[in-house]
């Protein structure tokens, strides 16, 4: 836990969405702007997105940031609850998110 001794605790955020088929690419269309939007903020490490190969209507959001604050800054950021919250989350059949530390 290196990281940790080096004065902050990265957050990384696994979210899984399982978007509704007939939203799919109304989702798919509102990704770029809420990925470089968060991209661009100061404590964001990264900020990535895969596509299931089992269920194509299932997208990954794979996300780090430099800590909790960080993450909460995310979250309370215009582009998140307006593109994610208003925009994506009402599209979603099944949404899961976990927060997690690095162990190793």
């Amino acid at each position: 836990i290196k990281k940790q001794s080096m004065g902050f605790t990265p957050i990384t955020v696994f979210a899984k969405w399982q978007i509704k088929e007939e939203h799919f690419q109304t989702v798919l269309d509102l990704l770029p702007e809420l990925v470089q939007k968060t991209q661009q903020e100061e404590g964001n490490l990264f900020y990535k997105i895969y596509q299931s190969q089992s269920n194509t209507h299932t997208i990954i959001l794979y996300e780090g940031y430099v800590d909790e604050n960080a993450l909460d800054f995310h979250r309370s950021s215009e582009h998140f609850k307006n593109i994610a919250l208003k925009q994506i989350i009402p599209l979603l059949e099944k949404r899961e998110v976990e927060l997690t530390t690095e162990l190793f």
